[in-house]
């Protein structure tokens, strides 16, 4: 599950400064630069990880010396008291870059943990769980990746990627049919068409249109399940809307292809994970 380097290394370089701007005063005061420790990550909560290379890249930028060593692998089942990663290095790198690291590690385990339970209530629908641009601005990349770890699958990563003709739209251009014509005839033959639609008769004008995809957008269960019956595979069709634990088993149950939920992104619970120093000795020379 690939991070875009570049991206990440710019959003580190910008979070340090955030955070430590000219320098870290508590722990350059009173911490002794020679002073090497063991330190370890730690969950408290279970949960799925997500984030490993993220935190990693935080303390390498701070000291590259400093060993990141993994005790369990990225998109893992955790524990409560369970080990995450063994840090040895300068006591100094540990202690400045311990809020920045955890702070990406809580968010992305939260998303990925999220994630997860939703993926493992459709299990047994061919259905996929997808995330939405309703991701923390700047985040978006690292949130997305989340998804991933925990078994979903990203929409669209931005408005450069594809076409989603939303209601606004359709309310500016006056109707479906105008709006899907005019983007195919502007946009590359590669870029996939979305629909959003509110009722049975969008639906079917969408399917009219040739919308490649057509989303159901807060549609009680059996309308849903009548659109599909009338899309009957012509496209593809996304349920979007208020989606919940409670809710979305019955919404795969309904024969959607994908089912959109922004609260992946925009509401997930940071997972609980600390970072407890260990031994403590000088630095050899």
């Amino acid at each position: 599950m690939h991070i875009n380097e570049r991206l990440l290394n710019e959003l580190i370089d910008r979070a340090l400064t955030e955070d430590i701007g000219s320098g870290d005063l508590t722990t350059d005061s009173i911490v002794p630069d020679d002073i090497v420790a063991v330190g370890y990550i730690k969950a408290k909560q279970h949960g799925i990880v997500a984030g490993l290379p993220v935190a990693r890249a935080v303390f390498k930028h701070l000291d590259p010396d400093l060993q990141f060593i993994p005790q369990v692998a990225e998109g893992a089942k955790i524990s409560p008291g369970e080990v995450l990663v063994q840090l040895n290095g300068r006591a100094r790198t540990m202690l400045t870059g311990e809020r920045l690291a955890l702070n990406f590690l809580q968010r992305l385990s939260g998303i990925a943990t999220l994630t997860a339970a939703l993926v493992e209530l459709v299990q047994g629908y061919q259905v996929r769980i997808v995330d939405t641009r309703k991701t923390t601005p700047g985040l978006r990349q690292l949130e997305k990746y989340a998804v991933r770890v925990g078994g979903g699958h990203n929409h669209r990563l931005g408005l450069f990627d594809a076409v989603l003709i939303k209601d606004n739209h359709i309310k500016v251009v006056g109707g479906i049919k105008q709006a899907v014509a005019s983007a195919r005839s502007q946009v590359p033959h590669t870029a996939k068409i979305e629909v959003e639609t509110e009722d049975l008769s969008g639906v079917q004008e969408a399917l009219e249109a040739g919308a490649d995809i057509i989303m159901l957008d807060n549609m009680d269960l059996h309308t849903m399940a009548e659109a599909v019956q009338l899309v009957k595979g012509r496209a593809l069709v996304e349920a979007s809307g208020g989606m919940s634990t409670q809710t979305i088993a019955d919404v795969a149950a309904t024969g959607v292809d994908i089912i959109s939920v922004g609260a992946l992104t925009h509401s997930a619970t940071a997972l609980d994970i600390s970072l407890d120093v260990g031994e403590l000795k000088p630095m050899r020379n």
